[in-house]
């Protein structure tokens, strides 16, 4: 359900890397959590973040939701597809359902991310 390539922040976002470049989604925990999506806020292409910054936001049935970078850097890419399925979100995560692709400004960041057995251990604290 945790897909172990990846890194996860507390907020429950994940990050991809593939070289120097990576893809930002939000976890199954969080989709989960939010419920049905039905309207999603994307950042703009070239827009620059630095790590925790908001850059969009995710509207579900029960709630608005904001989308944190888990890493500075600049958009390559925005998911436009979304805009018209917010719902692939819920579908597939990791997926079709990822959201932006960015720049990495600074890959030692990546180190302050948890992995998904950290992750993992996160959510049981989350939940208890």
């Amino acid at each position: 359900m945790y897909p172990k390539d990846l890194r996860y922040t507390k907020d429950h976002e994940w990050i991809r890397m593939d070289g120097d470049e990576g893809t930002v989604g939000i976890t199954h925990y969080a989709q989960e959590a939010l419920g049905d999506i039905v309207f999603i806020e994307l950042p703009e292409q070239d827009d620059s973040f630095d790590a925790g910054d908001v850059i969009g936001s995710i509207e579900s049935v029960k709630a608005v939701s904001d989308i944190l970078i888990p890493v500075g850097g600049t958009v390559t890419a925005a998911n436009s597809a979304l805009e018209d399925a917010p719902e692939t979100i819920n579908a597939d995560p990791y997926g079709e359902g990822w959201i932006c692709r960015i720049d990495v400004r600074d890959d030692g960041e990546l180190e302050d991310l948890m992995d998904a057995a950290q992750y993992q251990e996160f959510l049981k604290e989350v939940e208890e």
